[in-house]
């Protein structure tokens, strides 16, 4: 089995949500559209070359707490990009999980 097919085994859900991505000194605020524990996926956006690191930042929804995380891009199309986790602390790997947790019951109940 590949990585790339093992990646999208994670569960993801979709997000509202901005994640500040830094890059050679130069500050940029990421929409989110999904996330998983290993990645999220940025919409509305001039990909950067896959393979690029980035320094990011963000808050999960309803929550205080700061992720601050390395991230690499995998995959570039049109205008979004699919960027790997790098370095997420095993903590915020849980605060993640809990949310998709959330998210899947809370969609459950609705259908």
């Amino acid at each position: 089995m590949s990585a790339e097919s093992d990646k999208r085994k994670q569960r993801r859900i979709p997000v509202e949500l901005w994640i500040e991505a830094a890059r050679d000194g130069e500050l940029y605020f990421q929409r989110a559209s999904n996330l998983s524990i290993g990645g999220a996926y940025f919409t509305q956006t001039v990909p950067l070359p896959v393979g690029s690191k980035v320094a990011l930042k963000f808050s999960l929804p309803n929550d205080t707490h700061e992720i601050l995380c390395q991230g690499e891009i995998v995959t570039a199309k049109g205008l979004g990009m699919g960027v790997l986790f790098v370095g997420l602390k095993a903590v915020d790997q849980g605060r993640i999980e809990k949310l998709i947790d959330l998210h899947e019951q809370t969609d459950k109940t609705q259908h």
